[in-house]
């Protein structure tokens, strides 16, 4: 009786287990708190020392990558690069040069063949040899001066451009530091945040470790009511676990095309760790 009645129980006894194990292996579910923050943090300046001639956005201002932000006073500069740019376009040198060449070519010919029937001197067949080289250098001195002055409203060029203050992000005015007629060398004149993506910065436990790993997927839940969740990816795992804290850090990429939500707001994310 008691043989049978283990042959009966065990049955019984292994879909038990098997029962538990498989709830044991299911992923349970992680909570943990964070913060949603700006994806960068730009705080735009000058690349040359001048003053202010306009500032073109205000805190709050939308604005696109290339984006004209500030402009500096660049009376002067724009003088010295019309000069270069009519230094550079200059032809006359070069023609008259070329001129010059051309008649002592022909007159190197003609006397040539006078040389041959010994009708003039040598050293007026040397003269006119001469005559000719200094030609071909003051064409090639000419030809130089031109690539050199090219290369000054190249030079002229650049410097206006940059005195004129672009955007490098797509993003929101988070704060204006200077405006029109003051003086900026190597202070910023405004700040910018890149509000799409958005990071989602949060603190794991050392026991975690290695189970939260790039590529995992979150759902983070705003504290703001009624804002919803949404889908983040981990891209950063520190590798360096702080050991007062026995926390280390996790960086999430979170989508924000619409702008719909904010930078700074507290949230919670949800891991299923296995």
């Amino acid at each position: 009786m008691k043989m049978r009645f283990l042959y009966f129980c065990c049955p019984i006894i292994l879909v038990i287990f098997l029962s538990a194990g498989g709830e044991n292996l299911r992923a349970e579910p992680l909570e943990i708190e964070g913060v949603i923050e700006p994806h960068l943090i730009v705080k735009v300046g000058s690349p040359v020392a001048g003053i202010l001639k306009s500032v073109k956005v205000d805190r709050g201002d939308m604005v696109k990558e290339g984006q004209v932000i500030a402009a500096l006073q660049s009376e002067v500069e724009r003088a010295s690069m019309e000069l270069a740019r009519a230094r550079a376009d200059m032809e006359s040198s070069i023609k008259s040069k070329e001129a010059a060449l051309e008649y002592n070519q022909r007159k190197e010919k003609r006397l040539e063949e006078l040389e041959k029937r010994s009708v003039i001197p040598f050293e007026e067949m040397d003269e006119a040899k001469t005559n000719t080289r200094i030609s071909v250098l003051e064409l090639e001195e000419a030809k130089d001066n031109k690539r050199l002055a090219e290369l000054e409203l190249v030079r002229s060029s650049e410097v206006v451009k940059r005195m004129t203050i672009y955007s490098p992000i797509k993003g929101v005015v988070m704060n204006r530091f200077l405006t029109e007629g003051e003086y900026v060398e190597d202070q910023p004149i405004v700040e910018l945040a890149q509000l799409n993506p958005l990071n989602v910065e949060i603190f794991v436990n050392v026991e975690l470790l290695g189970k939260i790993k790039v590529g995992m997927t979150g759902t983070v839940n705003p504290e703001r009511p009624g804002s919803g969740s949404y889908e983040a990816k981990v891209t950063v795992v520190d590798r360096v676990v702080d050991a007062a804290s026995g926390l280390f850090g996790v960086r999430l990429e979170l989508p924000n095309p619409d702008y719909k939500l904010s930078a700074g707001l507290k949230c919670s994310v949800l891991f299923e760790i296995e």
